[in-house]
């Protein structure tokens, strides 16, 4: 077993919740696998450079694959958090989101929030952190979306045909005709 490999403890709160197919054969490397797809989310790297004590990558790749299109591995946390709380061993105070990787759209920064509904949210965090916050007087902020202003698209104009074309029975604008004159 590597350094960072899922123990054996982990493994049996793990495996009742990873599929296996109804017919044909058990996966022999099932935990090997899973070790796989955690050792290449770990350290960033491709599939292609997953370690051979892993199996084959594309073996690897396959699994991880076809669990992620399942849901598997959202099921695999959903289960892992109750299990985690039925022991009361959940807390919430730690969970944290990496800043690095949240995205927001370019307008969710300015969000209409009338005065009440501000207010409310005050109170709710007041009673809830059990600190009160400073006295402010009301806001009411509405911001309207700046529409955007769409650039004037130009018509597409043809070049007048030369060559072959001019051959072929198509006339040529005046301008663009050698025998004009």
């Amino acid at each position: 077993m590597a350094r960072f490999d899922v123990t054996d403890a982990e493994w049996a709160l793990i495996e009742p919740h990873l599929p296996v197919a109804a017919t044909g054969p058990l996966p022999r490397r099932v935990r090997d696998q899973f070790n796989g797809i955690l050792w290449r989310f770990r350290t960033g790297s491709g599939w292609r450079d997953v370690p051979e004590r892993y199996g084959p990558w594309s073996t690897v790749y396959s699994r991880f694959n076809g669990w992620a299109k399942a849901g598997v591995f959202q099921g695999l946390m959903d289960a892992l958090i109750a299990e985690a709380a039925s022991r009361g061993q959940v807390g919430l105070e730690l969970v944290s989101v990496d800043s690095t990787i949240v995205r927001a759209h370019q307008e969710s920064a300015g969000l209409a929030v009338a005065g009440e509904t501000l207010d409310a949210l005050e109170q709710a965090l007041t009673e809830e952190k059990g600190a009160p916050l400073p006295e402010q007087p009301p806001v009411l902020r509405v911001m309207r979306p700046r529409p955007h202003p769409r650039p004037a698209r130009r018509r597409r104009t043809s070049a007048p045909p030369f060559g072959d074309a001019a051959r072929r029975g198509r006339r040529l604008p005046r301008s663009a005709d050698p025998g004009a004159g």
